[in-house]
C-alpha cells in the first residue's frame, strides 16, 4: 500500500484554487494514459506543485509593452518592484536570476507574490499546466526546470518502486519529484542530490513548506551518494552521455536505474557493481545535461535530406550514434531496419565498457557510450568481455 502524507500547510492563501487546478491536471494526465498506479495518482493529487515553483520563467519578449502593471521581466531595466522584499523575490535574487541591469533577456518571470492579481493567477495556472517550467535561467541559458508532469508520471511508474525501496534522485531541481517519491515511499527512503548548493537549499525549503523532509544532499551527481547507499532505484532528471560507474556500485543487485540518455529514457537492470543492461522506453525525453559533465556530443546532419530529420525516431538514432557514425550511414541503417523506434534500442554495461545497441546487445549494430571515437557501427562485444 502506498505511504501517504499530508500535503503540508500552504502559506500563500491559494489552497482551494490550487487543489481544483491539481484535480484538473491529474484528470488530464490520466486521460493521456498516465497515472495508472493509484499510489502515484494519489501523490500527484496531494502534493502541491505550486509550492515548488514560487517563480518560473516564460520564454518571450522581455520588453513586451503589453505586460500588465507590476510585471517582472528577467533582464528588464528598472527597479525590482514594490514586492522585491518577498520570499519569492529574495530566493530569485540569491540565485542570481533577478538583476535589474544585467539579467536574462528573453524570459518573463511569473511569481506568486506579484502585486498584479491577473499575473498571480497566471502563475498559479501555469504551475498546474501539463508543461515543463523553466525555474533557473542564467545569461540566457536554462539551468534547471520542473519537468512536464505527464512525463514525470511516466518516469515514476517506469521506476517500478516497491514499498520499502530506497531511491536516489540525481538532480534535485525544485524538489517536486522528490516530494512525489517521499509521498509514495516515506522521507527516510528518499535521497535527492544536486551539484549546486543554491538548488539544494531551495529544494529543501520547498520540501519543508510542503511537509516533506527527505535527505537533500549537495554533491556531484556522477558520484552518487554513498552516504545513504545501497539503493533499490536510481532516477536521474538530467541527461548523461554514459552511465556513471558509481551508480552501479551504489545499487543492490536487481536494482533499476532510470536515466535520460540521447533524447530517450534508458531503464537499466543492475546485476552487480560492474554489469547492467536494459532497453529504452518508447517515449522521447529532453533534459538538460548532468551538471559538470560537459556538453553533449555534437549531432552532425551534413549530407542528409530534410525529410528524415523531421522524424523523431531518426533524430534519436543520430543522437545515439553521435560521433561514432556518419549521418548518411545512420540514414541507411534506419531505413534498412524499418525505421526503428526507441524501444528497439538498449544499453549494456560490462565493466569499463558500455554501449548502445539496436535489437540485440550482441547484434550487428552497437555504438560505444562516452567520448566520440568510432565512425561506424561495430558488432557487439564478445560474451566473455569483462
Amino acid at each position: 500500500m502506498a505511504w501517504r502524507k499530508p500535503a503540508g500547510r500552504e502559506v500563500d492563501g491559494c489552497a482551494e484554487e490550487a487543489a481544483a487546478l491539481r484535480t484538473g491536471l491529474v484528470r488530464e494526465v490520466v486521460a493521456g494514459g498516465g497515472l495508472t498506479d493509484p499510489a502515484w495518482r494519489a501523490a500527484f493529487e496531494e502534493v502541491p506543485r505550486h509550492l515548488f515553483v514560487p517563480y518560473y520563467y516564460e520564454a518571450g519578449d522581455a520588453t513586451a509593452a503589453a505586460a500588465p502593471p507590476g510585471a517582472k521581466t528577467a533582464g528588464a531595466a528598472g527597479t525590482a518592484g514594490a514586492a522585491a522584499g518577498t520570499a519569492g523575490a529574495a530566493e530569485a535574487a540569491e540565485a542570481g536570476e533577478v538583476d535589474a541591469a544585467h539579467g536574462t533577456v528573453g524570459y518573463t518571470r511569473l511569481w506568486r507574490d506579484d502585486p498584479h492579481p491577473l499575473r498571480r493567477a497566471r502563475w498559479l495556472a501555469g504551475a498546474y499546466a501539463d508543461a515543463p517550467l523553466a525555474t533557473r535561467v542564467r545569461d540566457g541559458e536554462l539551468i534547471t526546470s520542473s519537468s512536464q508532469p505527464s512525463l514525470m508520471a511516466r518516469m515514476l511508474q517506469a521506476l517500478q518502486v516497491r514499498d520499502g525501496d530506497r531511491v536516489l534522485e540525481i538532480g534535485a531541481g525544485t524538489g517536486y519529484n522528490a516530494a512525489l517519491l517521499a509521498h509514495r515511499l516515506g522521507d527516510a527512503h528518499v535521497t535527492t542530490l544536486d551539484l549546486d548548493p543554491e538548488i539544494t537549499e531551495a529544494a529543501r525549503n520547498h520540501l519543508a513548506a510542503a511537509g516533506f523532509r527527505p535527505a537533500v544532499v549537495t554533491g556531484d551527481g556522477a558520484r552518487g551518494c554513498p552516504l545513504h547507499a545501497p539503493y533499490d532505484r536510481i532516477i536521474a532528471t538530467c541527461a548523461v552521455a554514459s552511465i556513471p560507474s558509481a551508480w552501479l556500485g551504489q545499487c543492490r543487485p536487481d536494482a533499476l536505474i532510470l536515466t535520460p540518455l540521447a533524447t530517450g529514457l534508458i531503464a537499466l537492470r543492475v546485476a552487480d557493481a560492474r554489469h547492467a543492461e536494459g532497453r529504452f522506453l518508447a517515449i522521447p525525453a529532453y533534459f538538460v545535461p548532468l551538471r559538470g559533465s560537459g556538453p553533449p556530443p555534437r549531432v552532425p546532419t551534413h549530407g542528409l535530406p530534410s525529410r528524415p530529420l523531421l522524424d523523431d525516431s531518426f533524430r534519436f538514432l543520430l543522437n545515439v550514434a553521435a560521433g561514432h557514425m556518419e549521418p548518411v550511414e545512420a540514414l541507411a541503417l534506419w531505413e534498412h531496419e524499418g525505421r526503428p523506434g526507441r524501444e528497439r534500442y538498449g544499453v549494456t554495461v560490462r565493466g569499463e565498457r558500455q554501449w548502445a545497441w539496436l535489437d540485440d546487445p550482441e547484434g550487428a549494430y552497437g555504438w560505444p557510450l562516452g567520448p566520440p571515437g568510432r565512425l561506424e557501427p561495430f558488432r557487439g562485444l564478445s560474451p566473455g568481455a569483462p
